[in-house]
């Protein structure tokens, strides 16, 4: 499939269980899936280009990690790829920021959905899947807050139900559903 830059964009945050997890939601997608997908997932640096390898395997489209400038588009999945913070800017593009350092999870979920809601225009759909830890939970709660539709995993097909618990808790997420129910219903949503 021909990359294209997209108006519906889908994020994804995990940590603790999220490769085996993110693996289930993008192999159940499809070729013709019209949102570009971008990913934070807690994993180091050293590992995150086998990871992309690795879920390129069970994906529809080839999974990236993100490189300073990249743009969300469709037919790639982007997923990031370094101890700093990946965000989205200006013009639609990504990038990584050092800050806030204090931050105990690197790269930082909440960090990165706060920056879609600032600088996204189009159509967003959020979702926080397995892992240990709140990291997830506030940036879900501001898409939400601007109207998106939000996703947490729930808790009986979790590995760790810390971050999707912490969005439920929250009132994040608009739907918490199934493993196996998440690609299903980003279909639906952008069918």
């Amino acid at each position: 499939m021909k990359t294209e830059i997209s108006k519906n964009l889908v994020v994804i945050g995990s940590s603790s269980g999220g490769p085996a997890a993110l693996a289930k939601v993008l192999g159940g997608l499809t070729k013709d899936f019209r949102a570009a997908i971008v990913i934070v997932q807690h994993i180091d640096k050293q590992f995150a280009q086998g990871m992309a390898d690795w879920l390129g395997q069970h994906s529809p489209w080839p999974v990236q990690v993100v490189k300073p400038n990249d743009m969300p588009a469709t037919g790639t999945i982007w997923l990031a790829g370094t101890h700093d913070h990946l965000v989205l800017k200006t013009g639609g593009k990504l990038d990584y920021v050092a800050e806030p350092i204090e931050s105990p999870y690197r790269p930082s979920v909440d960090v990165f959905f706060k920056s879609v809601t600032q600088f996204w225009s189009g159509n967003v759909v959020g979702v926080v899947l397995t892992g240990m830890g709140r990291d997830g939970a506030l940036g879900l709660k501001a898409l939400r807050n601007k109207g998106h539709y939000t996703i947490a995993q729930d808790a009986d097909s979790s590995a760790v139900y810390g971050m999707p618990k912490a969005a439920a808790a929250l009132d994040a997420a608009v739907d918490v559903l199934a493993l196996d129910r998440i690609a299903p219903k980003l279909l639906e949503v952008f069918h």
